[in-house]
């Protein structure tokens, strides 16, 4: 089990990273899913990218990892009027993706997953 936890932390460490890079890489696909309502698309979505390659780190090293966990589920949380925002509008596109109804719902949906992951990663 020991291995499993290890190897998952380096998936969880690497996707956060890669996300978080994501954000300043194509800012526009995440300024364009980012609810109307909401003030400040762009320092939002810096914001974001920001806090995910921080926790990213952060996870890296074990005295800093239960914060790190905690920081990926409450942003993770902040994340949901994105995902629910997405599935009101679906279908729509992104970039040269279409997000379908389908599509949202199973982002909607991986959500209590991510949660779940980081929360593992908080125990020690």
């Amino acid at each position: 089990m020991q291995i499993l936890k290890k190897i998952s932390l380096v998936i969880l460490v690497i996707g956060y990273l890669i996300a978080g890079a994501n954000h300043f890489i194509h800012p526009q696909g995440y300024v364009n899913i980012i609810p109307a309502y909401l003030p400040a698309p762009h320092l939002l979505n810096y914001l974001a990218g920001s806090f995910e390659i921080l926790f990213s780190i952060l996870l890296i090293r074990p005295k800093t990892r239960k914060v790190a966990s905690w920081g990926i589920i409450l942003m993770l949380l902040a994340f949901l009027p994105v995902h629910i925002d997405m599935l009101v509008h679906a279908p729509l596109k992104i970039g040269s993706i279409m997000v379908t109804p389908v599509i949202a719902w199973m982002r909607l949906m991986l959500q209590p997953v991510l949660i779940l992951w980081a929360w593992w990663h908080s125990k020690s």
